[in-house]
């Protein structure tokens, strides 16, 4: 949903109004997505990525979407990012969790990362979320190369969010394209709805896709580039010119290349490749999209996409190419209004007594006995940062028609309190789908705190999907 303010919002006051469930919040069909694509070449994140998310901007995201190309993946390094997370997902989630957002789902291949992130009063009317990947490194057996991917439906709307690297060198223009149809090929999805990447209504396509500007002398290509002529660039890129003969790459759009090519760049530089390899500059990395039009569902349902941005961002030196964002305006019409669940903390929390948890569905859907409900901190990162969680069916108090209540122990509830939110976790949906007001956990009152035994965390949301390097 876009928020024009007049003034910038300070990180809590965005948690607070991300947080929040009331119907002014969402009501709006015009949501503003930002996405990122960035090889970032084994390097190690900035220290700030503020200007790169656009933090400081008074148009706030609904949706980030981010694609990174290269994360360092060494064995070693490896090994430990399956234990915790990668230090880009920590620096992304750190960044993005404070003012409101939470990490959706991710998928990891080896160096190929996807990351999605919403803010918390859409995460309900996010189902059908699938992440699957594709290798294409070493005739399909190494995932060097190849495409991550993350489908999902928002407010009924599905989408998909492919991130690929593509063959390198000047001379493997054909084979991008042809490991691009492998990709689209061999991604497949639950075959009830949406099965395969191009039966999704919008579908992104982004990441190093590795197209070069050929044909053009260095010489020319610096000239052009200092003088901002990139328009005189545009016929020799391989992916414009690979367009008009293949039909496939003609279903996609692109904003105009009015940004400098964003490899290959002297690290901690804004000078190209002055290597004894001489790498000519080149638009590698890219974001495309396909919107699929259906009259009918056009009519009851329509989705427009409108681009709003689509630029490079020079300040970052870590990594010899230079980040690409996209801007976008998703306007739509959304298919349901109301969560599947009602939840709501019933009564004053605190450590001092035991508390309730009072939830209603709304509309029919699968629960089962592996449902449970967590207590979180407002601004938690993703589904697995809760405080403490209680199963729906075993810790029942009382059930009617219209609602439940559910015990939460004292021992549970965190003795320092502090502002915090519920969630209801489908399991058979694999998603939230419904989340409370903010409430106020009061600070324990007693002079003695038993400390809390960690709940082993036996369900998880969507966790970054780490594979072997074999």
């Amino acid at each position: 949903m876009e928020n024009d303010y007049d003034t910038k919002e300070d990180p809590q006051s965005q948690v607070k109004n991300s947080v929040g469930m009331e119907k002014n919040c969402c009501d709006e069909d015009t949501f503003r997505l930002h996405m990122v694509t960035w090889n970032v070449a084994t390097a190690d994140p900035p220290d700030d990525i503020s200007s790169l998310l656009h933090l400081n901007s008074p148009k706030t995201p609904d949706l980030y979407v981010i694609g990174l190309q290269e994360v360092y993946s060494a064995p070693h390094r490896f090994i430990i990012d399956m234990a915790v997370e990668d230090s880009w997902s920590h620096l992304f989630m750190s960044s993005l969790a404070p003012r409101g957002y939470l990490k959706v789902s991710s998928i990891r291949m080896q160096g190929l990362l996807l990351l999605f992130f919403s803010k918390l009063a859409h995460v309900p009317f996010i189902r059908d979320i699938q992440d699957t990947y594709s290798r294409t490194g070493i005739s399909g057996y190494w995932g060097n190369k190849g495409g991550v991917s993350i489908r999902l439906s928002f407010y009924g709307h599905m989408l998909c969010f492919l991130n690929c690297h593509l063959a390198a060198h000047m001379q493997y223009a054909s084979q991008r394209v042809d490991e691009f149809e492998y990709i689209l090929d061999t991604q497949t999805f639950d075959p009830k709805k949406t099965p395969h990447i191009l039966d999704h209504k919008l579908v992104f396509w982004f990441g190093d896709l590795n197209f070069r500007i050929q044909d053009h002398g260095m010489h020319f290509l610096h000239n052009c580039i200092t003088s901002h002529k990139f328009n005189l660039l545009w016929s020799k890129d391989q992916l414009t010119m690979m367009k008009k003969t293949e039909a496939l790459l003609q279903e996609f759009d692109e904003g105009p290349l009015d940004f400098q090519p964003t490899y290959k760049f002297d690290r901690f530089s804004d000078c190209y490749d002055s290597s004894g390899k001489m790498r000519k500059p080149a638009w590698t990395d890219r974001i495309l999209w396909r919107n699929t039009k259906n009259q009918q569902e056009e009519e009851e349902f329509p989705l427009k996409l409108k681009q709003d941005s689509y630029t490079s961002n020079m300040e970052y030196g870590v990594s010899d190419h230079k980040p690409v964002i996209g801007i976008f305006t998703l306007e739509l019409r959304k298919m349901y209004e109301a969560p599947l669940v009602r939840v709501c903390a019933e009564g004053e929390w605190s450590a001092d007594f035991d508390a309730m948890v009072i939830y209603s569905p709304l509309q029919p859907f699968p629960s089962s006995a592996w449902d449970w409900i967590g207590l979180y901190k407002v601004g938690f990162r993703s589904v697995s940062d809760y405080i403490t969680y209680t199963w729906v069916k075993d810790d029942e108090v009382s059930f009617n028609d219209e609602l439940t209540q559910v015990y939460v122990s004292k021992d549970e509830i965190p003795a320092l309190g502090g502002e915090c939110v519920l969630c209801y976790y489908c399991s058979t949906l694999q998603c939230i789908v419904g989340i409370s007001s903010p409430f106020k956990v009061s600070c324990r009152r007693t002079s003695t705190a038993l400390k809390r035994p960690q709940p082993v965390r036996t369900c998880e949301w969507n966790q970054t999907l780490l594979l072997d390097q074999t």
